[in-house]
This record gives C-alpha cells, sequence and structure tokens, in this order.
C-alpha cells in the first residue's frame, strides 16, 4: 500500500511537470527544477529495494556474504597445493620427467606446464566442485546437471593449458635471458597476453561455452545499433547468445577489439527483461567501450601487475636461499619454481582485493552513468539492478562494500538511478515502476 501511494505521488508530480512544459511561459524551467527537488530519492530506492521478497532478499544476502569467506578459502587450498608441490617435489619430477622427453627448453616448459595445471586442477577440484556446482545449485543460480557442468570445467581446462602454454614459454624464456631484471619484461609481456586474451575472446574462446547467433528480435536489435551507432560504436550487428543453460542471469558485453569487437546479450537478458530494461543495460555496456575501460584497465593492471612482479621476484629469492635445495629447485630460472612463483603471485593478489576491487567498481560506476544518460531509462535501470541482487547483497556497509564489491551495490546503483530521475522527471516510466520483477512463488 505504501509503494502504490508512492507511485500515484510520483505521477501525480510528473503529470504536473510534463502540464507545465507544454505552456509557453518562462517558468517552466522552474517548475521542472521545483519538482526535482521534491523528489524524495530515498524513497523511491526503498520502493524498488522493496520489490525483491525477503525471503529471496535473505537467500542472497547470505549467498553473497559467505563468498566472503571463499575468498580466503579458494586462497588457502591454492597456497596449500602448491606447498605439497614444493615439498613433496612433485614439481622437481614433473620438471625431470619434461627433460627426459626432450632437450628442446620451449617444448620443456610446454610438457612442464600441462602437468602443473593438471595436478593443480585435480588437487583444487574438491573446493571447486562445492563451490562451482553444488553451493551454486543451493542457491538456486546454477540450472547444468553434472555432465553438463563438468564439460564446461573440461573445456575451461583445455583453455587454460593452451593460453598458458603461449604465456609460459616466453616468460620463462625471459627470466633465463634477462635474469634478474627478468620482472620488469615479465610484467611487460603479462599486459600484452591480458590484450591478447582480450582481443581472440569474443571470437575463438566465448563460443566454446555458449552458442552465439546473431539477434533475431528485429525491435531489440535495431533499438541497440541505433544506440550504439549515436554513440559512435562501429557496430553492424549485435548477437545473443545461450547463456540460459547454465543460469538465469542477466548478463551483456560489448568486449573485444577493432574486427573481433561485439554486442553480444545473452537469452535471459531477453527473456526477463522490458525494451527499457535492455536499453539501460546496453548502454551501460557501451559505457565501457566509449569510456576505454578496456586500454585504461590495461594501464592500471600494468602498474600492479608491475608491482606484484617485483614481489614475486623478491619472494622467490628469499625463499630459494631458505629452501632451495630441501624442494630441489636450481634457480629462478628453474621450471620447477613455478608453483613458488604462483603461491607469491596469489598471495599478491589475495591483499590487494580491495584496490582491485576499487578500480573495477569505480569503472562499473561510470559505466553506470554513461548507460543512463545514453539510454535515459532510470526506472529501467533499477529494475535490472534489483535483478543483478539475485546473486549480489543489495545493501552492505561502506566498509563491505569497499573490500568485497567489484560492482556498486544495487543500493548505490538505484541511488544513482534515482537521482539521475530527479533531475530528468520527465524519463519516469510508471510501467518500470509498476513492474514486478520477481515472480510470486
Amino acid at each position: 500500500m505504501i509503494r502504490a501511494v508512492r507511485f500515484l505521488v510520483s505521477v501525480v508530480l510528473l503529470s504536473a511537470v510534463i502540464a507545465l512544459a507544454q505552456t509557453n511561459t518562462p517558468k517552466a524551467p522552474l517548475a521542472s527544477a521545483s519538482a526535482a527537488s521534491q523528489f524524495d530519492i530515498k524513497a523511491a530506492v526503498d520502493a524498488y529495494l522493496a520489490k525483491m521478497p525477503p525471503d529471496q532478499r535473505a537467500r542472497s544476502d547470505a549467498y553473497f556474504e559467505g563468498g566472503y569467506w571463499l575468498l580466503l578459502w579458494d586462497f588457502l587450498s591454492a597456497a596449500f597445493v602448491l606447498w605439497l608441490m614444493l615439498h613433496f617435489r612433485w614439481s622437481a619430477k614433473m620438471r625431470n620427467l619434461a627433460e627426459r622427453i626432450t632437450r628442446f627448453r620451449p617444448i620443456q616448459t610446454v610438457f612442464y606446464w600441462v602437468q602443473f595445471i593438471v595436478v593443480f586442477s585435480i588437487l583444487t577440484f574438491p573446493l571447486g566442485i562445492y563451490e562451482g556446482y553444488f553451493r551454486e545449485h543451493k542457491y538456486g543460480l546454477l540450472n547444468q546437471n553434472f555432465g553438463e557442468w563438468m564439460r564446461d570445467q573440461l573445456v575451461g581446462l583445455a583453455v587454460g593449458v593452451v593460453l598458458g602454454a603461449i604465456l609460459m614459454v616466453p616468460l620463462f624464456g625471459l627470466v633465463r635471458r634477462l635474469g634478474k631484471s627478468w620482472w620488469v619484461w615479465g610484467a611487460v609481456l603479462m599486459i600484452v597476453f591480458f590484450a591478447f586474451v582480450s582481443l581472440i575472446a569474443p571470437v575463438y574462446i566465448a563460443p566454446l561455452f555458449n552458442k552465439y547467433k546473431s539477434l533475431e528480435n528485429v525491435r531489440v536489435k535495431d533499438s541497440i545499433l541505433q544506440m550504439a551507432r549515436a554513440n559512435g560504436i562501429p557496430a553492424r550487428d549485435v548477437y545473443e547468445f545461450d547463456a540460459s543453460k547454465q543460469s538465469n542471469r542477466v548478463s551483456a558485453n560489448v568486449s573485444g577489439f577493432a574486427n573481433t569487437m561485439r554486442i553480444s546479450l545473452n537469452d535471459n537478458l531477453l527473456k526477463r527483461c522490458t525494451l527499457p530494461e535492455i536499453q539501460t543495460t546496453m548502454g551501460h555496456e557501451m559505457g565501457h567501450y566509449v569510456l576505454n575501460h578496456e586500454y585504461k584497465g590495461l594501464v592500471i593492471s600494468g602498474v600492479l601487475i608491475l608491482i606484484g612482479f617485483a614481489f614475486v621476484n623478491w619472494g622467490i629469492n628469499f625463499a630459494l636461499a631458505k629452501w632451495g635445495s630441501v624442494w630441489d629447485i636450481r634457480g629462478i630460472t628453474d621450471l620447477a619454481v613455478l608453483p613458488l612463483a604462483t603461491v607469491l603471485l596469489f598471495f599478491y593478489l589475495f591483499i590487494t582485493t580491495p584496490i582491485n576491487n576499487s578500480i573495477t567498481r569505480t569503472m562499473e560506476f561510470e559505466a553506470d552513468m554513461y548507460g543512463l544518460n545514453a539510454a535515459q531509462q532510470p526506472d529501467g535501470e533499477a529494475n535490472v539492478d534489483m535483478m543483478l541482487g539475485e546473486y549480489r547483497k543489495l545493501d552492505p556497509g561502506s566498509v563491505e562494500e569497499f573490500i568485497f564489491y567489484d560492482h556498486p551495490s544495487g543500493r548505490t546503483r538505484i541511488t544513482a538511478a534515482m537521482r539521475w530521475k530527479a533531475e530528468h522527471p520527465e524519463s519516469a516510466s510508471v510501467e518500470e515502476m509498476n513492474r514486478e520483477i520477481f515472480p510470486k512463488k
């Protein structure tokens, strides 16, 4: 009842603004400003947050908060497995096997890498199956049976084997050639590698997990392409992919570079969202492209990678001086050093989680604002934000959001949308405000 009254008040205010705007008196801008000042942003935000049933809200909070602990357990699990590889000299034995197979060092690196990633994946699989399969099913976020889920895991492992080999061969080549200064050029190589993966991912990697096809809904496609052209995005087509076979999550992306650039949205977005909601989602993704977040991310990540590689270099030298002979590692150029380098890098990424999250969260907020200005659908934006709240806690504390969120929280995003709406009252959509986005069970 309270929500209905709020909606009615919004409609009355909007009607008044439109009526005044249709007159030719110079007082119309003042009326618009008055309407904006009377719009209760917090009440509007609370009305949207109330759309999610309490039991679903509690489930979403529990799911997301459980992820905080998984960050720790993921790190500890990986660190334990890597310690086993060093302590029992499994890594040295992998190196010895690779050396027996061939004398050609790049091929030795490939053989070692295959052994390393397979052993690591098998030993971390128990936590992985709980986290990725059983837990997702428990919270109703996975649509796959075990065979389908396992197929994706094996495809991911195969992609990791290939891409890892592409990275490891030149990386160890740099270590052997440059010695003490390897970490500087190693960081440069890592940045180039990330750019390479971003380039090929839309065309060669993503289709391994989902089927992509040209969007058949002409009304939606024309609307998205019109928005793309208006924002200087050189897109000729829009693709949809069958993410519903994995989950019911809504998502979209504008990915790739140059000739591999693609605008894609998943079938959940098409099935669950209205055109205004699709438009604001795609406006957000176009914001990432227009604001050059891919390139900016590479630069910022490059700085963090450089610092991280310096830390890894220091840590390797320190650890080898103490335990190198115990682990049967000959030096920093030895392939068997990879578990040590990996655990140091994982530790660095773990302790810098708030920094990495803040960088990404800032870019996501910028894309939100771009999407609001491009699509001009604040109520559609709020509804999409609520759908994302199915697996993201909607209303965290400020410290909680700073540490654990790589996207703005639902309250933060909806507040931005309502603040934009307050300054553009003509954009209000009663239909979107009244729309039930969570079906009653």
